[in-house]
């Protein structure tokens, strides 16, 4: 059945715009079945051939996922498009068969690992805060940092909004007399938190690279390059983000049962205590 109008899918693949994917076809450079097409044409993405310029399109069935990883360059910002012309990151994902999204973000003067996929289930799972997959940055600052602030930061800091975060891990990975190289694992994802977190406690970061994503590494991917994940790495995601949530649920449910046996033994004080005057008032009447 033929559903789908043919400039809708050129765009959601990522190969041009919507006006652009009109203008080609305006031109006759798209075909499908081999015939040239008009605007307002549809096509069935399970069984017509289309073509650009003579070279095949593949246009991926709807329930088929693709995972990727980004080493995203300082300069450019996590969204799909910029009002102020500022360079995006889906600029670098040229080639991907289906128009993936970012999970999470990375600010414009950060870098490192960044996830990409079109399964918005998958990007849910791993973005959602009781889950909390871990996210390890590591991250250059300056003056030296010392043994308090470290400590401040593995503890948990407040914010500029009054926000206390949860605990880090931290690592010193390099000492040097006007800088220090921290490794910050976190489990949040508040916007630029290690920025902001190392700001409470008196240090400016100079440069700041993701280089982990729960089980997932950036490795020797270089920077602007990306490439597909694999199915063990997708699943190991997968477990991971499980594994957190359960922990979770189970922390939740143990947290609600001692509120809730608190509260009953404070109604059982309350009782008691209640109880009391009655009792010395019957003893004096029959005094």
């Amino acid at each position: 059945m033929r559903d789908t109008r043919i400039q809708k899918v050129l765009s959601e693949l990522g190969l041009c715009s919507r006006r652009a994917a009109e203008q080609i076809i305006q031109e006759g450079r798209v075909t499908l079945n081999g015939r040239p097409v008009q605007l307002g044409d549809k096509m069935d993405p399970l069984k017509d051939h289309l073509a650009v310029d003579g070279q095949t399109v593949r246009v991926p069935k709807k329930s088929e996922h693709y995972y990727y990883m980004l080493h995203k360059p300082r300069g450019y910002v996590t969204t799909m498009s910029d009002e102020r012309g500022r360079k995006t990151v889906v600029e670098l994902l040229e080639g991907t068969p289906v128009r993936v999204y970012p999970i999470g973000r990375l600010d414009k003067d950060s870098e490192g690992l960044l996830l990409f996929t079109n399964d918005g289930d998958f990007a849910n799972m791993l973005s959602h805060p009781s889950h909390g997959v871990s996210k390890t940055y590591r991250v250059t600052v300056h003056p030296a940092a010392d043994e308090n602030q470290i400590l401040e930061l593995a503890q948990g800091v407040v914010l500029d909004d009054g926000v206390r975060t949860q605990p880090a891990t931290v690592r010193v990975a390099a000492d040097e007399a006007e800088r220090t190289v921290l490794e910050i694992t976190i489990k949040e994802g508040k916007n630029r938190q290690i920025r902001r977190m190392c700001e409470a406690v008196g240090l400016e970061v100079a440069r700041l690279r993701r280089i982990s994503y729960g089980p997932v590494r950036l490795g020797m991917l270089a920077p602007g390059k990306y490439r597909e994940l694999t199915g063990q790495e997708v699943a190991a995601l997968r477990a991971s983000a499980q594994k957190v949530a359960k922990v979770n649920a189970h922390k939740a449910a143990e947290e609600k049962a001692a509120a809730r046996k608190a509260a009953q033994g404070r109604g059982g004080s309350r009782a008691q205590g209640a109880g009391r005057p009655a009792a010395a008032k019957r003893t004096q009447s029959k005094k």
